[in-house]
């Protein structure tokens, strides 16, 4: 008998692993009417972002479905670390070409995964036959006192990473077939294959960030592109310095060249950007003590534009959707 939605949402969906992720005390009504409703506190704020995956365009067509399960929650999570948000809960609306179980239990588990480790619960969702094509939206809350945004960045203030940068685009180039480096050893390539399917958004670093950074945006699209959405946010020039970015040991394994190409361009990171008032420096010191990986990269100025090495960068290369490829 083949399986007809409300099954399906039963048995993959309905579960506590994906409903009991998270504060569930601030869900008033999950699953099971016709929408959700929150319940965030008098002095917080609701925040909530979309993403959508497509198969071929976000990931390619031979996948894990655990794996894209995973990705897909995560990336729309780091959508609330970047404003300072706590996850509260995300509805799922999946077209899918067919029923088929043994990829809906792959997906459900990795989704199930993602959930628990950003403590974020499904709430409701919809589904539907066509292409493959995920999209999730996430619901957060932040005091409005301390939510950060992209547009407050103030010249004077460092220039700041949460991690790493690169890995997902060399991972990227594996997928493609690309040829590995002869000194990439089996666990630096698992690595940086997690890298790019598990990324983990850093919602306990924009915990950290909330009322503190002056402005921030998650890296998705490659440091040069989402640092010039940043500066043309808050109409600042951001001067990075191409020797303080961070590289992984794993990345290391590629010349030089091909390193920073992807350090400044490949995009799925999933890091943290963030500016930081000099008032605040001292906080480096306490992060690096709690485990934070933050790097300073550069500064705020007053002007316009990305500048790298103290020339501009005219055409932030990094993807968009609706052209024929990347800035060169």
């Amino acid at each position: 008998m083949a399986l007809g939605e409300f099954q399906l949402i039963e048995r993959f969906f309905r579960q506590p692993a994906l409903q009991g992720a998270g504060d569930v005390s601030r869900i008033a009504l999950g699953i099971g009417d016709d929408a959700a409703m929150l319940a965030p506190t008098d002095y917080k704020q609701l925040v909530i972002s979309t993403d959508s995956l497509v198969e071929g365009v976000h990931f390619p067509a031979d996948h894990q479905p655990a794996d894209v399960g995973y990705r897909a929650l995560a990336v729309a999570v780091s959508d609330l670390a970047a404003m300072g948000a706590m996850p509260v809960g995300f509805t799922l609306a999946l077209t899918l070409p067919q029923a088929d179980e043994a990829w809906l239990a792959g997906f459900a588990e990795g989704l199930a995964s993602a959930a628990g480790d950003h403590r974020i619960a499904l709430i409701g969702g919809d589904t539907t036959r066509g292409p493959l094509n995920i999209n999730v939206t996430v619901f957060g809350e932040v005091e409005a006192r301390r939510v950060v945004r992209r547009s407050d960045a103030k010249p004077g203030d460092l220039l700041c990473v949460g991690g790493s940068l690169g890995d997902a685009g060399a991972a990227l180039a594996l997928l493609q077939g690309q040829p590995a480096p002869a000194a990439l050893d089996p666990a630096a390539r698992d690595y940086l294959l997690q890298r790019y399917w598990r990324p983990q958004a850093q919602c306990e670093l924009g915990l950290e960030l909330a009322g503190v950074a002056s402005a921030a945006i998650d890296l998705s699209d490659g440091l040069l592109a989402d640092a010039a959405q940043l500066a043309r946010a808050s109409g600042v020039a951001l001067h990075l310095r191409s020797a303080d970015l961070p590289c992984s040991a794993a990345l290391a394994s590629w010349p030089e060249a091909q390193r920073r190409q992807w350090m400044l361009g490949a995009g799925d990171d999933y890091r943290l950007l963030f500016c930081l008032p000099p008032a605040s420096e001292r906080c480096l010191k306490v992060w690096a003590s709690q485990g934070f990986e933050v790097s300073v990269i550069g500064e705020v100025q007053a002007g316009d534009g990305v500048w790298l090495d103290q020339q501009r960068i005219e055409q932030p290369n990094g993807y968009q959707h609706f052209t024929e490829s990347r800035h060169d």
